[in-house]
């Protein structure tokens, strides 16, 4: 395990993690991101969510480095505005891993992230988004889904848990797309072999940091091939067990800015 003098970047999940319930970055973790930078380390976000939900987030925090986006499909300048890099899901093996899906568990209803600085989240009839603030525009049938390239495809069934259409995915799915547990509610495709963890590597690469001097922060499983790579993974109080078992400690919730409480301790 690295010493906290070694620590050179802090990447942190969104959702759950670094924002409160609310969609906010609370105060004392601004100001404990301050005295990280301040101190030399780089703050890296890493998230699930595409470039176009974000770029307002980055901008009212003040954020000008790079950013993971997409599940890693995605990296972003955010000072410069724009697109470092992005993979695509493609399109004909997304409609063959649904059909795979569906024909495990019955109709699923599926979204998609579409690729692109300004990509739209597309969402069938019978989708409901887990998060009510994020933008989408509703499509009147599957195959509107895919007027335009997409980085990532978002299921969810209405009688089975997250974890039970996650396992019944990866198994019906293969090596299709790579299937992740993002939060409540949100079970995705992304290209296959793209995580947290390919993102998050490419950035490091950009900002020229050792992954194994990174402190990592995250609540869902999605975030566990980054907490693979960094040198200390940081689980949100009532992060799911999956993570809470690799992590290295468990801080306090999103609510309570857990991360802040590390940040200084670490940085303080």
């Amino acid at each position: 395990m690295v010493t906290p003098p070694d620590f050179t970047l802090v990447a942190t999940d969104l959702d759950g993690t670094l924002l409160r319930s609310d969609d906010t970055v609370g105060p004392h973790s601004r100001a404990a991101l301050a005295r990280a930078e301040a101190a030399g380390a780089r703050h890296l976000v890493v998230t699930g969510r595409p470039v176009p939900n974000i770029r307002g987030l980055l901008a009212e925090l003040g954020h000008t480095g790079v950013a993971v986006c997409g599940q890693g499909a995605q990296l972003y300048d955010a000072g410069a505005g724009r697109m470092l890099s992005s993979v695509t899901l493609d399109r004909e093996l997304a409609r063959t891993a649904l059909g795979k899906i569906e024909a495990e568990t019955g109709p699923v209803a599926a979204a998609v992230d579409q690729d692109g600085p300004d990509g739209l989240t597309l969402i069938e009839p019978d989708y409901r988004m887990p998060h009510a603030s994020l933008p989408a525009r509703r499509v009147g049938s599957r195959d509107a889904l895919w007027a335009r390239p997409v980085i990532k495809v978002l299921v969810r069934h209405p009688e089975l848990s997250d974890d039970e259409l996650t396992a019944v995915a990866r198994g019906a799915v293969g090596d299709l797309a790579t299937v992740q547990m993002a939060g409540p509610g949100t079970v995705e495709l992304a290209p296959h072999g793209v995580d947290k963890g390919t993102g998050f590597l490419l950035a490091a690469e950009v900002l020229g940091r050792d992954p194994a001097t990174a402190v990592a922060f995250g609540d869902m499983p999605n975030d566990l091939p980054m907490f693979r790579l960094a040198g200390h993974g940081v689980a949100m109080a009532g992060a799911h067990p999956e993570l809470r078992a690799a992590a290295d400690e468990i801080t306090l919730s999103n609510n309570e800015e857990g991360v802040a409480v590390v940040l200084e301790r670490l940085f303080g």
